[in-house]
């Protein structure tokens, strides 16, 4: 069923896991894809595979904590598409050796913590800020951010991800409160344990293991699994949704956790 025909959707962090699933999602649903990702290569290989399964799709290498280069991706898009209709800000860093500097307060080295709130949290602010005037000359918008189940409750570990992630939730409320009335819906999705390459690269089997006793489905989470939420949330059988932390976590956010620490 193509619920998104005639639209155009950005996905950044497009090239990988989960943006990859959603482009391909969007696309089955009849939007033309926008593909943007700081991996130029992996932006292609993605708007690739959606124009062989015949859909449209622009792939764009472009580093969005930069404002100069957010400018020339939403100019490329609507050069191509004439258009943009959905934004799936799903760029994140997630890179191990970031993740893995990034420690409690006491141990955060600046550089890690600047260079997580400008991928993270500042490339999300610059996308809406040059999106919503273009979503608002077409009659509106969806924009759906990538927050996190760590922007929501505190850890030992990997503190500039989680304050950056939740600094999209807010970053969410705000937009949707200013256009709302323009037609320009904004939610967040907070995902939990979502399984994928770069998810692999940065936990051992041992702690995926772990997280998997607190999910009370009896599976993890796959990149579809977010793809499909992003097309409700594009398409207009959302349209009342809008300001929202919507969690996609295996109902681990809904009870009580283990007894101990899963990273142990």
């Amino acid at each position: 069923m193509e619920r998104l025909t005639g639209r155009v959707a950005v996905v950044t962090g497009g090239g990988g896991g989960i943006g990859g699933a959603t482009s391909r999602a969007l696309a089955r649903h009849g939007a033309s894809v926008v593909v943007v990702d700081i991996n130029g290569e992996a932006a292609e290989r993605v708007a690739t595979a959606v124009v062989e399964s015949g859909g449209k799709a622009l792939a764009i290498q472009a580093d969005l904590s930069e404002e100069s280069q957010v400018i020339s991706a939403i100019a490329a898009a609507l050069s191509h598409f004439d258009r943009l209709d959905v934004l799936h800000n799903n760029a994140a860093l997630t890179e191990s050796d970031s993740l893995d500097r990034d420690t409690a307060v006491t141990d955060l080295s600046l550089d890690v913590w600047e260079r997580t709130m400008a991928v993270n949290l500042r490339s999300q602010m610059l996308t809406c800020k040059h999106a919503v005037p273009e979503m608002a000359r077409s009659g509106g918008g969806s924009i759906i951010n990538m927050s996190s189940g760590a922007s929501l409750k505190g850890d030992r570990t990997r503190t500039a991800y989680g304050v950056s992630k939740a600094g999209v939730n807010a970053l969410t409320m705000y937009v949707a409160t200013s256009h709302g009335k323009q037609g320009i819906r904004v939610n967040t999705i907070v995902p939990g344990l979502i399984i994928t390459d770069a998810v692999r690269a940065h936990l051992t089997e041992k702690i995926i293991a772990g997280l998997g006793k607190a999910t009370l489905t009896p599976y993890l989470g796959q990149p579809d699994d977010v793809a499909d939420l992003v097309v409700f949330l594009a398409s207009d059988e959302s349209r009342y949704i809008t300001g929202q932390m919507i969690a996609i976590d295996g109902g681990m956010s809904a009870h009580v956790g283990l007894g101990g620490d899963a990273r142990e």
